[in-house]
């Protein structure tokens, strides 16, 4: 029997505990995108059945999670925003708040090529434009811009008055990368420049806090 096939009735098949299902299935879920995202992002045709096998699944697992290509991009989209918008409490929580800004945002550089890799893929596969993707992410990321921006003008490390909107016209040259060459060292370039940038005019730890 394919291993991926639910056991027909009376058949004896052991039964494992409801919660060791979910794992299980939470898990295949889990290594499926992430398999499928550096897949896509490497070759926006590779075969759904290649995928499902380098993340050791079966056929039936596979498509019981993802029905066809485009359920399984937008799933992959979709993650990559839960991950890069997380990661500001996160880093917040865990770093300085320059410190967490600046690490977040090569973060975020790690997105745009993710994203720009997806867009590709789902074009490819349904004609969708290349913009679609991007109007998804939107209103989440700049809840995750706002928050760094907050917590930064609260501790005096970015000139005051920057708005989320602001910070994210301005690193918007890294959609325009190519993903192909040395994106690393020019978005770094770019990261620099913005966050060196925003210190112009800060007023420094324990300076004025502009009040709303």
């Amino acid at each position: 029997m394919h291993p991926d096939k639910d056991a027909p009735a009376g058949s004896g098949a052991p039964r494992r505990p409801e919660g060791t299902l979910r794992s299980d299935a939470r898990r295949n879920r889990e290594r499926i995108l992430a398999v499928a995202l550096a897949e896509l992002t490497r070759s926006a045709g590779t075969p759904l059945s290649a995928i499902a096998k380098k993340a050791g699944v079966g056929q039936g697992t596979f498509y019981r999670n993802f029905h066809h290509r485009e359920a399984l991009i937008l799933e992959i989209h979709r993650h990559e925003v839960r991950q890069v918008t997380d990661a500001a409490a996160h880093l917040l929580a865990t770093r300085p708040p320059d410190r967490a800004l600046r690490e977040w945002t090569d973060r975020l550089a790690r997105f745009a090529m993710a994203e720009a890799g997806l867009a590709e893929a789902l074009r490819t596969s349904t004609g969708t434009p290349r913009g679609a993707l991007t109007r998804l992410d939107h209103e989440p990321l700049t809840s995750a811009v706002a928050l760094l921006l907050r917590t930064n003008e609260e501790a005096g490390t970015i000139r005051p008055g920057v708005t989320p909107d602001d910070f994210l016209l301005a690193v918007a040259g890294l959609w325009r990368l190519d993903r192909h060459g040395d994106w690393q060292t020019h978005a770094c370039r770019l990261l620099d420049l913005v966050t060196d940038g925003l210190r112009v005019g800060a007023p420094g730890p324990g300076g004025p806090v502009r009040e709303e």
